[in-house]
């Protein structure tokens, strides 16, 4: 006569967590679409580091594109949490955007992968990451405006900048090496880089009043320079005819 199994021993159905299964895709996904770019990244390798059956990724995000979509979203707003709390001045501000990007290597190079495999194709979900970066334009902007931030340069080239001089060094870790002499990996570069941005931030910084410095208008030349500059033009105009040689203006033949 067989044992009847007590309740403790009975076998009970797994307990299913969606919100910790699609955290691990997310994770499994993020890794993979960084490491080979969103062509090169499979979906069963992802669901084999996610530790879960493959038709189970295409039950929550439905394909690769929408999985890749969903990553993207949540590093924004990952991302966005951090910015928020970004010190207002640019000596401080700069040093914490080089420690983001010391934090988030795997975003840096998805980005990178981007460059590569959409070149000027539109972007996957692009309308929401234009939206992203108009908030941290709108964030400069009002930096500038509560004077907390140089209005001396455009708030979309100063961002531009800023991106520039905290991503650069880890984006190109070889060209890091070849220029410093030192690895990305090197905690005496972080400091050393650390310490140049908090110097260099100065650039951003609003200017005393008795440094205030007014900005040439782009299209004006002074007087005397265009007098020489004329007058360069005509001395080689001269000589060019002088010499025989062609000229499509004024139809001289060669020589």
């Amino acid at each position: 006569m067989k044992a009847v199994p007590s309740a403790s021993n009975s076998a009970r159905p797994a307990t299913r967590n969606p919100e910790r299964t699609q955290q691990r895709l997310f994770e499994a996904a993020f890794k993979e679409f960084a490491a080979k770019g969103f062509a090169g990244a499979r979906v069963d390798v992802i669901a084999r580091r996610a530790g879960i059956n493959k038709r189970m990724l295409y039950h929550y995000f439905g394909d690769k594109e929408e999985l890749f979509r969903e990553v993207v979203r949540r590093k924004l707003a990952e991302r966005q949490t951090w910015v928020e709390a970004m010190p207002a001045d640019p000596r401080e501000s700069l040093p914490y955007r080089f420690d983001l990007a010391l934090k988030d290597p795997h975003w840096i190079r998805l980005v990178e992968w981007e460059a590569l495999q959409f070149a000027s194709k539109p972007l996957i979900d692009e309308p929401d990451r234009r939206s992203a970066i108009e908030t941290a334009v709108e964030r400069i902007a009002s930096g500038q405006e509560s004077g907390h931030l140089s209005s001396e340069f455009g708030a979309r080239e100063t961002l531009l900048a800023m991106v520039a001089l905290t991503w650069f060094p880890l984006a190109f870790p070889q060209l890091t090496r070849l220029i410093t002499g030192k690895s990305v990996l090197d905690r005496r570069f972080h400091a050393e880089q650390r310490e140049f941005l908090t110097r260099f931030g100065t650039a951003f910084a609003p200017r005393s009043p008795g440094r205030a410095r007014a900005r040439p208008a782009r299209t004006s030349v002074p007087a005397a320079a265009r007098q020489t500059r004329a007058t360069r033009q005509k001395t080689a105009a001269r000589s060019t005819l002088g010499n025989g040689v062609y000229n499509s203006k004024h139809g001289q033949p060669n020589a």
